[in-house]
C-alpha cells in the first residue's frame, strides 16, 4: 500500500477527480483508512469539525450519497443542514445562483451539492466562497463515489494497480464511470468498459479504456467488475429493445462472473436495478462487496470533509 507524499488538498473544492493528482488522491484514501477506525468506536464522533457549518443542498434524489454525507458530518461534530428542494423556494422559480447566494449570506464553511445538470458545482464554486463538494453534477462526475469505490478495490485488493477493472451498463449517462475512468487510470488499473453501442459514449477510445461489446470479452479474467444502472430517467428514445433483452444480453450472471478471476469481486453504485443489469444471486453473493461500498462511502467522506476543512497530517 502507497504512502501518500502530499499533506493537503491543493484545492478548496472538490468539483472533479480531474482536479486531483494521483498523490492527492492517495492522501484521500490513506485519511479515509483512520476514518473508518472511528466508525467502529463505541461512540462514533470526534470534535474535528466542531463549529462548522454544512450544507446539504440536493436537488435530485439520493439515498446512499446524501445519507452517507449527513452521518460522516455528524461524525466529524459539524453542525448540518440539510436542503431538499422540494420544500425549498426553487419550487417557487429561484434560481441556482439565487439560491447558492442566500445560503452564502449565512456563511456556511462548506456545501455538498448534487444537481441534475453538469457543470452545476463548478457554477457554484465561482460564487461562493464555501468549499464546494460535488455530489453529482448531471453525467459530468461523482468524485466521492469514484473515491469510495477506489478505497474498497484498495480495501480487498492491496492495490489498484496492474488490476483489470471492468466496468459495464450504461455508460453513456454516467457521472459514476467518468469519474472512474479517471481516477482508477490515475492510479495504474487497466480499465475496461462494456455496453450495447447505443449505450457507448462517443470518442471513448480516447479516455484511454478499452472498450467492447462482448460482456465475455469485458469480463473474462478481471479482478473487479462494476455493474452501471441502467438510467431510464435520462433516456430519451429507445436504447434497447427491452430490459428482459438487456439482461439476456448484458446483465451480470453467476455464469458470466464466473469468467473473471476466482477472487474478484463485483460492485455497484446503487440503486440496484435487479434482474436488469444483475441478477440477485450476484448482488448477494460472496464476491459482492455492494454494502462495503456503502459503508466505506461514510469514511471516505469523512475524509474529504476533513481536509477540505484543512486537516494536517497529524
Amino acid at each position: 500500500m502507497s504512502a501518500s507524499t502530499a499533506t493537503r488538498l491543493h484545492s478548496s473544492h472538490l468539483i472533479a477527480v480531474a482536479d486531483l493528482t494521483p498523490e492527492e488522491i492517495l492522501l484521500i484514501l490513506d485519511t479515509a483508512e483512520a476514518m473508518k477506525e472511528i466508525g467502529e468506536r463505541p461512540i462514533k464522533k470526534v470534535p474535528t469539525l466542531r463549529g462548522k457549518t454544512v450544507v446539504n443542498l440536493f436537488f435530485e434524489a439520493s439515498t446512499r450519497t446524501r445519507t452517507s454525507f449527513e452521518i460522516a458530518e455528524k461524525r466529524l461534530s459539524a453542525d448540518t443542514l440539510s436542503i431538499a428542494t422540494a420544500t425549498s423556494s426553487v419550487t417557487k422559480g429561484e434560481s441556482l445562483v439565487d439560491t447558492a447566494l442566500n445560503l452564502e449570506a449565512m456563511q456556511p464553511d462548506m456545501i455538498v451539492m448534487r444537481h441534475s445538470s453538469s457543470g452545476a458545482c463548478h457554477l457554484l464554486s465561482r460564487v461562493c466562497r464555501a468549499h464546494i463538494i460535488n455530489a453529482g453534477d448531471g453525467m459530468h462526475e461523482h468524485p466521492t463515489q469514484a473515491l469510495l469505490d477506489a478505497f474498497t478495490i484498495r480495501e480487498r485488493k492491496g492495490r489498484i494497480a496492474g488490476l483489470k477493472v471492468t466496468i459495464t451498463g450504461d455508460l453513456l449517462h454516467s457521472r459514476v464511470l467518468r469519474s472512474n475512468v479517471q481516477l482508477l487510470r490515475k492510479l495504474g488499473a487497466d480499465v475496461w468498459v462494456c455496453a450495447p453501442p447505443t449505450l457507448m459514449p462517443a470518442g471513448i477510445h480516447t479516455w484511454g479504456v478499452t472498450a467492447t461489446t462482448s460482456v465475455t470479452e469485458a469480463v473474462c479474467d478481471a479482478d473487479v467488475v462494476m455493474m452501471l444502472r441502467i438510467q431510464l430517467e435520462r433516456m430519451q428514445g429507445h436504447y434497447f429493445p427491452s430490459l428482459r433483452e438487456y439482461f439476456q444480453l448484458f446483465g451480470m450472471t453467476p455464469e458470466r462472473v464466473a469468467l473473471a478471476k476466482p477472487d474478484a469481486i463485483v460492485m455497484h453504485p446503487g440503486p440496484m436495478n435487479r434482474g436488469v443489469e444483475i441478477a440477485s444471486e450476484v448482488a448477494d453473493g460472496a464476491s459482492s462487496v455492494i454494502l462495503d461500498q456503502v459503508a466505506n462511502g461514510v469514511a471516505v467522506r469523512m475524509a474529504v470533509l476533513y481536509l477540505l476543512a484543512g486537516g494536517s497530517e497529524d
